[in-house]
């Protein structure tokens, strides 16, 4: 039995009698969606429980596991609630997934919609609803994924290459330092080479680590848990020549610490930046964000003359792993509402409240 199909039995003991799945339909749950399905017999069609149409009488309802169930039984799938379309999208986005990680280049949204048999813009949206990310966030992960794997298990960096489905090395060596944090040959070595100075502190939002290189900062995380923020730091470069802070490194750490708490201190530090050279510009515009005040995603992508690049600007400020210096907390939604942050929304509000009270 498939994951999928596990996932499914599972969800299906919390209906198990009739009695339950009549209030699933009576209560329109969307919980039960895609899990079990609702025929009616006057009508000769079968639902979704969620359907919006009118409830039928109880005695006209029978209860089936799914659309095949359904349309064996000679009912057929309503037109307002298309419960038979739920099977059909997840196979269409199971197909895609294998799609691009089969393909040696990602396929682009044109194919795989094409493939699909749907618009680029309905693909998009179903992709994204099943998954959690859009079709190239996908494909960039698996491509990220594949360097990896194929850096952990191939002889030299140049097998890599074409392990991972790179047609050439200036495209490997172009995108391996925003996927793997370093050059491939140091990645393949576990960081060797590479040497990091790192402390924690603590602050009132929790726990938070920095790390530098020679070059300037690398890292500001916060955590609940110092434990737990250095295991992940000692797992991202196994290898690397991991230094504790000395006491010059300290005296940083605590100016880090010191602007979490008072804003108004401010924080100038060399910074060691690595992303994309869009992700690159996205952070040089948070830094001239000034401090006490706010700008939306949509703001940003103006600024930097890419209008449509507003889910772009949202990634950018995803992957920014410099906390306070590089400060994606200033970034919102275009209504003023605080959307996501990578060290969680509660420490985005507090820390917009210090900045606007400094």
């Amino acid at each position: 039995m498939s994951i999928s199909a596990m996932a499914r039995t599972a969800e299906q003991q919390e209906f198990l009698d009739d009695a339950d799945r009549w209030q699933v339909v009576v209560g329109r749950d969307r919980r039960a969606d895609g899990v079990i399905y609702y025929s009616v017999a006057t009508t000769g069609v079968y639902c979704r429980p969620s359907c919006g149409a009118r409830l039928p009488r109880r005695e006209n309802v029978q209860f089936h596991l799914s659309p095949r169930d359904a349309e064996q039984a000679g009912f057929r799938a309503c037109k307002r609630c298309r419960p038979d379309e739920t099977d059909r999208q997840a196979a269409v986005v199971a197909q895609a997934c294998r799609l691009i990680e089969q393909s040696e280049t990602a396929p682009s949204l044109a194919e795989l919609a094409d493939t699909a048999g749907l618009s680029r813009f309905h693909f998009h949206r179903i992709f994204k609803a099943a998954t959690g990310v859009t079709p190239k966030a996908y494909a960039d992960a698996d491509r990220a994924r594949r360097m990896r794997t194929a850096l952990d298990r191939s002889g030299t960096v140049t097998e890599a290459i074409y392990d991972a489905g790179f047609s050439s090395n200036g495209r490997f060596y172009a995108s391996a330092p925003q996927r793997l944090g370093m050059t491939p040959t140091r990645f393949r070595a576990g960081g060797t080479g590479e040497t990091l100075r790192f402390a924690m502190g603590e602050t009132s939002l929790g726990s938070i680590l920095v790390a530098a290189t020679e070059k300037g900062i690398a890292a500001i995380q916060f955590g609940e848990d110092p434990a737990a923020l250095l295991r992940d730091f000692q797992d991202r470069f196994p290898k690397a020549r991991l230094v504790g802070g000395d006491a010059d490194f300290e005296r940083l750490v605590a100016q880090v610490v010191g602007s979490v708490e008072n804003p108004s201190i401010g924080i100038d530090l060399p910074l060691d930046v690595r992303g994309t050279a869009f992700q690159q510009r996205v952070w040089q515009a948070l830094q001239e964000i000034p401090a006490g005040t706010t700008a939306s995603y949509s703001d940003i992508a103006e600024r930097l003359g890419a209008p449509k690049a507003v889910r772009a600007v949202a990634g950018a400020c995803a992957a920014n792993a410099i906390a306070i210096a590089i400060p994606c907390h200033r970034v919102v939604r275009n209504d003023g509402a605080l959307s996501g942050y990578r060290w969680g929304v509660e420490r985005k509000r507090a820390l917009l409240d210090r900045e606007a009270v400094a």
